[in-house]
């Protein structure tokens, strides 16, 4: 039966090769996975990558690049491989007194030696947090998938829970539920003023602090604990005061924004405080209002005393649809801002990273003149096909969960994803599926993009299994499933 395309859909012509493209990424996919101890774990970040005399570390197994991966396998059915990935993670986990409790960032085997990299060879130094996030993820999803409830409940998987709890869960001198981390701390890798509580992170730390309370309930049902129930009510207090936190100081609407302009500045007590980050309305940028339109609405980047980050930031918002971080009705008002806005976020190669980008002083003050991040480019406002899957996702999961919530909307958006995924299959093969794409629409290569990239070529393929292959696979990202 021909397939039936909408006047919208039209607007990026179909491709006659798409069953051709499709089965040449998972040629591609396939050559990415490597094997550790002899056994397949995940994949390389990237098939092209210089020779190891420049140190460059594309042809690591990063834990951050594997989620899409691991997604991808788990719709294969291909389940051992992610449990050895996860269990590999879970032996590389550290122990030192500093980083107790951090995954790694990423590892490789070299002469039969397994070599993880925490940080310590990462351009600026930096420990990845979303890392150690991610693994309580992905090892929840894995579980709720195979229903390998003796894998949850093992020593070493609970050992490991237990060791990140410590980690993030801990007396700081910081007063709210978030976890502050440095500049260069998760995908955005190097420097974007990002420090503080970036979006990303709190929204991760949401989704790990409730997979790790479902996978402290799977260990209760094997054997009683005081101690097990004690951190399972603490976990959930976090994760109550988290969800709350995050939805009065990130998110905004145009109405929001009207009550923020007029609150009261320089209050100083305990009780009935407005304003408590100190927020001055000259600090809202002007490009907001058109931007949130009337019914949109989304969570914005950072949240600091006097310096929140307004930024819109395509991974964190996508994420928090996907957790249930967001309600029903704001997962829509998100929607309708990325439509309205469609020409900036999603453009000729879906989807932009963060909007909009520094330029200028800001731009060499904030990111120490850093060329790969120059204004529109990389992670300052630079396109990345992968989030494409990220948002897709959570826009096919929204629809599963509320099958009668405006259907106008609704329609709107799989044209639009349809649209985008044509985009990308037509595309991300003539440009050698590039890690990410430069320029205000997305039109040229990265000018330091790494070509074959995995997750590149992995997000299109999961797009393509959503849209085509089996749309109800998409509950697999459920984490309440």
């Amino acid at each position: 039966m021909a397939k039936q395309f909408t006047q919208e859909q039209l607007r990026v012509r179909p491709s006659s090769r798409e069953d051709a493209v499709v089965q040449r990424a998972q040629e591609h996919f396939e050559r990415t996975l490597v094997r550790v101890r002899g056994e397949l774990v995940g994949s390389v970040a990237a098939l092209e990558h210089p020779s190891k005399s420049n140190e460059a570390n594309y042809g690591e197994v990063f834990l951050r690049d594997n989620v899409p991966v691991m997604v991808y396998l788990l719709l294969q059915g291909r389940h051992e491989i992610v449990r050895n990935f996860l269990t590999v993670c879970l032996d590389l986990q550290s122990s030192t007194y500093q980083t107790r409790g951090v995954f790694p960032t990423s590892f490789i085997e070299t002469d039969g030696d397994l070599i993880a990299d925490y940080g310590q060879r990462s351009i600026g130094r930096i420990t990845s947090v979303d890392a150690s996030l991610w693994w309580p993820v992905l090892c929840w999803l894995y579980v709720q998938r195979t229903h390998d409830w003796e894998f949850a409940a093992s020593q070493p998987v609970q050992r490991g829970v237990q060791l990140l709890l410590d980690l993030v869960l801990h007396p700081t001198f910081e007063g709210t539920p978030v976890l502050f981390v440095p500049d260069c701390a998760f995908m955005i890798d190097r420097p974007m003023d990002v420090w503080g509580a970036p979006l990303e992170v709190e929204v991760l730390l949401y989704g790990a602090l409730r997979s790790c309370c479902r996978l402290m309930k799977a260990a209760q049902h094997v054997q009683q604990s005081r101690l097990l129930e004690q951190r399972l009510v603490l976990t959930r207090q976090w994760l109550h005061d988290l969800r709350a936190f995050l939805l009065k100081h990130y998110w905004v609407t145009s109405k929001t924004v009207q009550v923020l302009r007029r609150r009261p500045t320089e209050q100083y007590g305990e009780h009935q405080q407005e304003n408590e980050f100190n927020v001055q309305p000259q600090v809202i940028p002007p490009w907001l209002q058109d931007w949130l339109e009337n019914r949109g609405g989304y969570l914005i980047g950072n949240m600091r005393t006097g310096r929140p980050d307004f930024r819109f930031y395509s991974l964190g918002n996508a994420m928090a649809c996907l957790f249930g971080l967001l309600t029903a009705p704001q997962q829509r008002a998100l929607f309708r801002l990325v439509l309205h806005n469609r020409e900036h976020l999603m453009a000729q190669m879906p989807m932009r990273i963060c909007h909009p980008p520094m330029d200028g002083d800001e731009w060499r003050d904030k990111t120490g003149s850093d060329p790969k991040n120059w204004p529109w480019s990389y992670h300052n406002g630079g396109h990345w096909p992968s989030l494409l899957w990220f948002f897709g996702s959570a826009v096919l999961l929204h629809e599963q969960r509320h099958k009668h919530a405006d259907a106008l909307l609704m329609g709107q958006m799989k044209a639009m994803l349809e649209e985008c995924y044509w985009s990308q299959l037509n595309q991300l093969p003539r440009q050698q599926w590039a890690e990410y794409f430069d320029g205000p629409t997305g039109t040229w290569m990265g000018q330091q993009a790494r070509t074959y990239q995995t997750w590149t070529i992995v997000g299109f393929l999961l797009m393509h299994h959503l849209l085509r292959v089996n749309p109800g696979d998409t509950r697999v990202l459920d984490i309440e499933a």
